[in-house]
């Protein structure tokens, strides 16, 4: 099969296309027909240094994907080869998006919603699950709470905008001008230009903030929390304060997570949830994908293409 593999640690040049061993579905497992892998943060951050996550013989990065059945290994009785699904396997295991087929657990699958295409859907499982996770297992987040969500247009954070409003929050969202019409129909109530204001100027009595920047955002976050209220930060524990001023903090790592999925897959279906696809490449042009995602101004997500798409 082909496979954008990771050729050594370093810039977006090192990921190169290669002819790989496809890999068999083991006890439980799937293989996946890709026919779209989403892009990621983690993505770039793991191809540059190879840090923290467990690599296979041949290292391919990538997590979100969507695609097709193609054949199921023993005891599995969840899908049958044909069946659409989407999915963000094994992570922070390699999962290997980035190519032609997946093997993995059936249960880190669900099926694909019907109202997506395989494009749409691959842009969902990481960063959905990631806002999902955050908001509702860890948070609790529900009506009438005030949520206020950190880069509100990028990939996590227009989903998260969108998963508080449909659980009755009212939201607010930190982005630069030109988005807030784009975060005003994804229905944020509020929106702050992050370049010519101070959030904590402007934010007060929040129940929940959702910190996709980590740096000072997390302390910064503090002020504008009620006694009580929650700060969960995504993009590791050194986001945490260190003094939280009687207020709870906590670090998400995003995990597979079936139920997950199913809920997400739920709201999309029900009209409450869009993923935003700012732009789609061939497999082949990985290394530009990751060129245009570092640069950070993308609004949505950034998709790969692995054959049929429809």
């Amino acid at each position: 099969m082909r496979a954008i593999v990771v050729n050594e640690w370093g810039g977006p040049e090192n990921l190169v296309e290669r002819e790989i061993e496809r890999p068999e579905p083991g006890l439980g497992e799937v293989l996946v027909r890709v026919h779209a892998a989403g892009v990621n943060p983690v993505d770039w951050k793991t191809r540059a240094s190879g840090a923290l996550i467990a690599w296979g013989e041949v290292p391919i990065v990538g997590w979100d994907v969507a695609g097709t059945v193609e054949a199921v290994g023993p005891g599995v009785t969840l899908y049958a080869p044909g069946d659409e699904v989407y999915g963000m396997p094994h992570f922070p295991r390699q999962a290997g998006g980035y190519a032609e087929y997946v093997a993995a657990p059936a249960r880190h699958f669900a099926p694909k919603p019907a109202s997506l295409d395989h494009v749409q859907a691959a842009a969902l499982p990481l960063a959905a699950l990631t806002a999902w996770q955050a908001l509702v297992d860890t948070a609790g987040v529900s009506a009438g709470q005030r949520v206020l969500v950190h880069a509100a247009a990028g990939g996590v954070g227009h989903l998260a905008v969108q998963i508080a409003k449909a659980r009755g929050a009212y939201v607010i969202g930190t982005a630069s001008a030109a988005k807030h019409d784009l975060l005003r129909e994804l229905g944020a109530d509020e929106v702050v230009d992050y370049r010519t204001t101070d959030f904590e100027e402007v934010v007060a009595d929040m129940d929940v903030v959702i910190d996709a920047f980590g740096g000072d955002y997390g302390q910064r976050s503090l002020g504008v929390l009620k006694p009580g209220g929650h700060l969960v930060t995504l993009p590791g524990p050194d986001g945490i304060p260190a003094d939280t001023r009687g207020v709870r903090a906590s670090w998400v790592l995003v995990e597979p997570d079936l139920k997950g999925l199913q809920e997400i897959a739920a709201l999309v279906e029900q009209g409450l949830l869009k993923p935003l696809v700012d732009t789609v490449l061939p497999l082949e042009q990985a290394a530009q994908a990751h060129e245009i995602g570092e640069r950070g101004r993308t609004t949505g997500k950034i998709v790969l293409t692995v054959g049929r798409t429809a």
